[in-house]
């Protein structure tokens, strides 16, 4: 299969998983507040997991080295260690660790700072713990970031940035508009929120490589990508780049 049609497909699968999470609370009668209920006791992006997994072994590691279940914490710098989503640790050295995160509605706004600093400060952890020998001698890991973000109207509303003392980045203002007799900018939405967020992180090799997925909560699911330099494609591109890179360091082929 595709990998076009895998990533669909692994998508799908995370909107499916959800919906059985919550499908379940409600038969057991017990319903978490708000939307925690879908999220609770699943892997929704497991098959995301799954897809990446998959892509590194056709570069060239031994599916053995690729974690993304159990054995995933790593040392840290500010805490002692850190549980990821996916590493790689291949003849004692940290090839590659990597986040897969989500957001669906309603609370973009209750959540999108929370995930801007989980994002800044697990990799300024890792990456201060690898300055500091905790990774040994090895190169330079690939740090990874996969988001996909729920597509629906809320999301692409502009958001009014709050400026009592100082103006934010003009890249948060949006384009000015006429409101009454004046020009305003009226900020622009969490999914563009998100687009700077994910390639500022990349852009400040925060992160080696990104990728932003929307998709919408639907069965079946429709997915764009909104950012050319975050698709999926390009951060495929950057994780077969990197094993190729680790692999020839190694002499192996």
């Amino acid at each position: 299969m595709e990998t076009e049609q895998r990533l669909n497909a692994a998508v799908q699968s995370y909107w499916d998983a959800r919906a059985k999470n919550l499908e379940k609370q409600k038969e057991s009668g017990r319903i978490d507040a708000g939307t925690r209920g879908a999220v609770t006791g699943g892997t929704q992006m497991g098959a995301l997991e799954v897809l990446v997994a998959d892509i590194l072994c056709d570069a060239g590691l031994q599916k053995v080295d690729v974690r993304t279940r159990t054995a995933l914490e790593l040392p840290g710098y500010y805490r002692a260690e850190k549980k990821w989503d996916l590493i790689v640790i291949s003849e004692g050295a940290l090839v590659l660790a990597m986040e897969f995160k989500s957001q669906v509605g309603p609370s973009f706004g209750n959540n999108f700072n929370n995930r801007s600093e989980e994002a800044i400060g697990s990799a300024s952890c890792l990456w201060t713990a690898f300055r500091e020998g905790r990774f040994g001698d090895a190169p330079r890991p690939f740090l990874g970031y996969l988001f996909l973000l729920e597509d629906c109207p809320e999301v692409k509303t502009p958001v009014r940035n709050k400026e009592p003392y100082f103006e934010v980045d003009p890249v948060f203002k949006g384009d000015p508009v006429e409101r009454k007799g004046k020009t305003v900018n009226p900020g622009v939405s969490y999914s563009k929120r998100y687009e700077l967020l994910i390639r500022r992180l990349v852009r400040e090799n925060i992160y080696t490589a990104a990728s932003l997925i929307m998709a919408t909560n639907a069965h079946p699911t429709v997915i764009s990508q909104p950012a050319e330099d975050l698709n999926f494609q390009r951060f495929e591109a950057a994780l077969r780049g990197h094993v190729v890179t680790f692999l020839g360091s190694r002499g192996k082929s």
